[in-house]
């Protein structure tokens, strides 16, 4: 089956969720910014959703900051450019630590036991920097926010891929962080009525565990049994939870749009995410090539020195003595540019399959504003150049 020639329009009006990765640099942040525009144009109610806490989406979307509260972007600010939203936009940043709190209370037996972790302090480390607890936490945001009536496409902008790839072992890998060899070790150690004792596990666990109380004092055992303990009551929680969500990864309303540059390191990158989400079978959307080059005027034929300087002429433009030479090269280079791109985009056509690409051109000038950000909108819905 030939790829739709406006894929991206097509993922808008069809899907619930799209997923923007890629690797760091290639314009993942400003893409989703711009497919959140234009789907909002075109009046559907979008949620921009970022994982990572840098300031580029809130600069492209034209607001001071990205806030862990949903804040509708202002429609005077696209009118005030020549832009008219018939839908609406809303930007959200994650908050790790809230997701993981709500989470907590929801899956606790009791308001006391949620109460008691949420003031552990191990947990209160873990909630905000354990690795890939944040990637968790924004696929659990991700699921909490899919089915809010508020909104008709979530738009989730993704950290560089590095980052991206944890979200997709995420529930499992906390599945089995809680029900490692070393987790139910703590649970046994902690009674029932809340002391923490090494004489009810094993002796070859209670060797290992003392010699790690040697070297972080008994305390921090007393503190990590507790924190474990209070854990492992919402157990089932999160376990019934992480499969809903892999689950909701895998579903016919979301999408994965997979950005790149034309770089063969960016390009054997997001093939490489690509693959990740054919094994785990998850949906590939697109891929989006930002920063192509198209091949310059007369490419075929080239310009002479003669061609040049007719041209500084016709225009009236008084430049310096070598300019026209130094037309000539720029240009030259221009078609080669051109050519390695192309060179290093049939990589890409022969690995994605049935998946579409879009390739969108090199840009005059950085994408810094509303207007801009609404004009890549348009050239990513139409299919791209």
């Amino acid at each position: 089956m030939k790829p739709s020639a406006q894929p991206l329009a097509d993922l808008v009006a069809s899907k619930r969720v799209l997923i923007t990765v890629g690797a760091g640099g290639v314009g993942k942040t400003t893409t989703a910014a711009a497919i959140g525009v234009a789907a909002a144009r075109q009046g559907k109610r979008v949620l921009c959703l970022t994982i990572d806490p840098a300031k580029r989406l809130a600069e492209s979307l034209g607001i001071t900051e990205m806030r862990t509260e949903a804040s509708i972007v202002d429609p005077a600010r696209f009118e005030a450019v020549g832009v008219t939203l018939t839908g609406s936009l809303t930007a959200m940043m994650l908050d790790t630590k809230r997701t993981f709190d709500e989470l907590v209370v929801k899956y606790s037996s009791t308001q006391a036991k949620a109460d008691r972790l949420l003031s552990n302090k191990l947990y209160q480390y873990v909630s905000t920097s354990l690795a890939g607890t944040q990637e968790y936490m924004a696929m659990e945001k991700l699921v909490a926010v899919k089915d809010d009536p508020r909104y008709d496409l979530i738009v989730l902008d993704t950290p560089p891929t590095a980052n991206a790839l944890d979200f997709l072992d995420a529930p499992q890998r906390l599945m089995e962080a809680l029900d490692s060899a070393t987790m139910k070790w703590f649970v046994q150690a902690f009674e029932s009525g809340g002391k923490f004792s090494l004489n009810l596990i094993a002796k070859s666990a209670a060797t290992i565990l003392r010699g790690i109380g040697r070297i972080t004092g008994g305390g921090f055992l007393e503190a990590m049994a507790e924190f474990i303990g209070e854990l492992n009551d919402l157990f089932g929680g999160f376990k019934e939870r992480a499969s809903r969500v892999e689950a909701a990864l895998r579903g016919d309303e979301v999408a994965f749009v997979l950005v790149t540059s034309a770089s063969p390191p960016s390009i054997q990158e997001v093939l490489y995410f690509a693959e990740r989400l054919t094994e785990a079978h998850m949906p590939r959307g697109a891929f989006v090539v930002n920063r192509f080059h198209l091949p310059p005027p007369r490419a075929a034929e080239g310009v002479t020195d003669a061609d040049a300087l007719a041209a500084i002429t016709s225009r009236g433009l008084e430049l310096e003595d070598d300019a026209a030479s130094r037309i000539v090269r720029a240009h030259a280079d221009a078609v080669k540019l051109a050519a390695l791109d192309a060179r290093h985009l049939r990589v890409l056509d022969g690995a994605s399959g049935e998946t579409p690409v879009v390739r969108v051109a090199e840009l005059e000038t950085d994408v810094h504003d509303l207007r801009l950000l609404a004009k890549l909108g348009e050239v990513l819905m139409s299919g791209g150049v």
